[in-house]
């Protein structure tokens, strides 16, 4: 999610919007797991079918492994007879990520652990070889590898006939960690966009006026030039557009306001390099000549005011939440799609109309 808002509410409760969401029951699904991974022998020395007709030994547990069958959507699941004493838990995770496996093309969750988890697993893989290790997560064992050797590099893989989905699902539950609690849902309102339509008409109304403004000013001040400025500035909304959607950013009013800031950036480097222009087009050089000096001595300044307006974005998507970090990803891609109009779409337009037109005299 691009923009999530999520705020503390008295001291049992928080508040979470997600806009842009589709399927709400996945990511209540996905917030109200515990996740608590843990990692326990199998104990192969005892009876399972004494233990399933209730003669537990002490200081061991009965978990089951649940599957489904693709085709007929029908589940199994398969007793194991674990120890309850937990080698290791997810608490060491410091990464989970969905692979998929070469020699059976089936998805699984590979599992990275942190300094201290890797020794623990090492040192566990290495008293146990030839035992099973069962993979639990919320008291279900997801599966029960024998362990063949010593394992060192902290990294082990979940599987469990996953589906893509299911296995992106579990790597997401992974990585942001075990809650200490249950959580139980108290109220779920999902919010059509009509309510927001009238913003988001002002918001895109604000846009389409500020920028025929803007397209107007620069012809009338910049004559051809100025127009070459314009489609530059066309694409460079269209280029913004293009990498929400290539984001699956959601487009809010800050994401507006983050373009309409935009617009008069990209403007502000073309004004910064046609002033250069006019300077060496008054010391007499040619057209191409001009053209040339002008992007060559404006393109540091250009570069230098962008880049130092990016950082700012940069960090504000990284330590802002919510209508920050919208404006943060627009600001971001405008300020990159400015750099790419300016200093290379407008001079190709340029050497363009220089070489095939000829002209002689810039009007500028």
């Amino acid at each position: 999610m691009s923009e999530p808002d999520i705020r503390r509410q008295g001291e049992k409760r928080i508040l979470i919007q997600l806009p842009g969401i589709k399927d709400t029951q996945r990511a209540k699904d996905l917030i109200g797991k515990t996740a608590l991974l843990e990692f326990k022998l199998v104990d192969d020395t005892q009876s399972l079918d004494g233990a399933l007709k209730g003669n537990v030994p002490p200081g061991r547990e009965i978990l089951y492994k649940i599957d489904e069958d693709p085709q007929t959507q029908r589940t199994s699941k398969t007793p194991f007879l674990l120890k309850k004493r937990t080698l290791l838990t997810g608490a060491y995770l410091t990464d989970a990520r969905v692979a998929i496996d070469s020699q059976f093309n089936e998805p699984y969750v590979s599992i990275n652990f942190d300094k201290k988890g890797a020794r623990i697993f090492e040192r566990i893989t290495g008293d146990n070889v030839n035992k099973r290790l069962a993979i639990v997560l919320d008291n279900h064992v997801y599966s029960a590898p024998v362990i063949q050797e010593k394992i060192a590099g902290g990294q082990a893989r979940i599987t469990g006939r996953f589906t893509t989905e299911e296995a992106r699902d579990l790597a997401i539950i992974l990585r942001a960690g075990a809650l200490p609690a249950p959580v139980n849902i108290l109220e779920e309102r999902t919010v059509g966009p009509s309510l927001g339509a009238d913003s988001i008409r002002k918001g895109l109304l604000s846009m389409i006026i500020g920028g025929l403004l803007v397209i107007i000013f620069m012809v009338i001040y910049y004559k051809t030039a100025g127009l070459i400025a314009d489609v530059a500035l066309f694409l460079n909304i269209l280029l913004i557009g293009a990498g929400l959607a290539g984001l699956q950013a959601t487009l809010t009013l800050p994401g507006i306001a983050g373009i309409i800031l935009t617009i008069g950036m990209a403007v502000d480097a073309n004004v910064i390099i046609f002033e250069r222009i006019r300077e060496e087009v008054a010391l007499g050089r040619t057209p191409r000549a001009a053209i040339d000096a002008g992007y060559n001595r404006a393109t540091l300044t250009v570069l230098d005011a962008n880049v130092t307006t990016l950082i700012a974005a940069i960090v504000l998507f990284q330590f802002g939440t919510g209508p920050v970090k919208g404006f943060a990803v627009t600001l971001s891609l405008g300020v990159i799609a400015s750099l790419f109009t300016a200093l290379i779409l407008s001079r190709l337009i340029f050497n363009y109309i220089l070489v095939n037109r000829k002209v002689k005299t810039l009007s500028i």
